[in-house]
């Protein structure tokens, strides 16, 4: 007798009664062509690497929110909420990892300069931007730094964006809702803000997007019209502490949400008050260091946390008004200012409460530059 072996081409069809015995187990990763899928009771954040890297899906089993991984790079993900809840993950844009930068100042400059975050030294020549300006407002994407606004000729609106990563000239992008100078620039995971400027002092709160470029629109004021004041970010806030409503500067600290449009509110009140100053951010707290009034070479420092008064935090190198600044992982950088000191950069810790040292020099003279991060 001849015996024909069964094979898979042999069976047109069976039926499931004709199923019984013992059949071998298997796990999930016998399964195919399934979407990389976390449940958690808590929000995935940006050092969380899915090892389905981007689409991986994640939902927070205690909000019913989930989210969407954009970009897998290791202990960098973004993570957008595709749920009906608010509040992207992705990367702290208040700081920077690998250099600052100075573009601007004074108003005949277009002058872009790298300031390295790992060595100290001077600072370097990257590129140039698309308009001569001091007084301009700096964002930072993961891969742009952004210059918005600025002087002369009353108040520019050019939003000019250059890149990280290789020396070019900056291209104009954009345009500010309306013309101005002296504004404060913040940055979100997904766009920047540029609040206040004058002329005439104005309260606007701008927004811009980095995906795409394009003209920014108005989504909420400030207290007061308010120029001169010194730019933070949390992640989730954009604040603006100190400044000159009136022509008057000011000690107050005011927030605005980054979540949705809306209007600023005051929280807390610096140690003096000053405008002109530099402005910078840790994940933690916020900090202002130098400017006129009482500013000085005072270093003030307060917690993103809590809505409370700041304190003291030590002393830059040297006294500097009409400057700007920047911030990497554990230091507030400052640079520029209105007399001898226009070329200097100094650094002070944001760990500790120290005196500030002086690292380098820019490549030129620089008073209100703007400054940007690279992460």
């Amino acid at each position: 007798m001849s015996i024909t072996k069964v094979t898979n081409d042999n069976i047109a069809s069976l039926e499931a009664s004709k199923l019984t015995g013992s059949f071998p187990s298997i796990d999930g990763s016998n399964l195919t062509n399934m979407t990389s899928f976390t449940k958690s009771s808590s929000d995935p954040a940006t050092d969380t690497n899915p090892s389905g890297g981007t689409g991986t899906l994640w939902l927070n089993t205690t909000s019913g929110e989930m989210f969407c991984c954009t970009d897998a790079t290791t202990n960098e993900n973004v993570w957008y909420n595709v749920g009906g809840g608010e509040g992207d993950v992705g990367i702290f844009h208040g700081w920077g990892s690998i250099a600052g930068f100075c573009s601007g100042g004074p108003d005949t400059s277009n002058t872009i300069g790298k300031i390295s975050y790992v060595t100290d030294g001077n600072a370097t020549d990257h590129g140039d931007l698309s308009v001569a300006r001091n007084r301009g407002a700096g964002q930072s994407s993961t891969t742009h730094g952004y210059t918005s606004g600025g002087f002369p000729s009353g108040g520019q609106d050019v939003i000019d964006k250059f890149l990280f990563t290789s020396n070019v000239t900056a291209s104009d992008v954009g345009n500010l809702t309306n013309g101005r100078r002296n504004g404060c620039g913040q940055s979100s995971t997904t766009h920047g803000y540029t609040s206040g400027g004058n002329p005439g002092a104005s309260n606007w709160i701008d927004k811009f997007s980095f995906s795409v470029d394009g003209n920014a629109v108005d989504v909420g004021d400030l207290l007061s019209a308010m120029e001169h004041g010194q730019p933070q970010n949390s992640s989730t806030h954009g604040y603006v502490s100190g400044g000159s409503p009136g022509g008057v500067v000011t000690n107050r600290i005011q927030k605005f949400t980054f979540a949705s449009n809306a209007n600023s509110t005051d929280v807390a009140d610096l140690t003096v008050a000053r405008g002109i100053g530099g402005g910078h951010s840790s994940i933690s707290h916020g900090f202002v260091s130098g400017g006129n009034g009482s500013g000085g070479s005072t270093i003030d420092k307060f917690t993103f946390e809590s809505d409370t008064n700041s304190v003291d935090h030590g002393d830059l190198f040297v006294a500097v008004d009409y400057c700007n600044g920047s911030s990497s992982k554990t230091h507030g950088y400052n640079y520029g200012d209105d007399g001898a000191n226009q070329d200097q950069i100094q650094k002070f810790a944001t760990s500790s409460n120290t005196t500030g040292t002086d690292v380098g020099n820019l490549t030129q003279n620089h008073n209100l530059p703007t400054g940007n991060q690279q992460y």
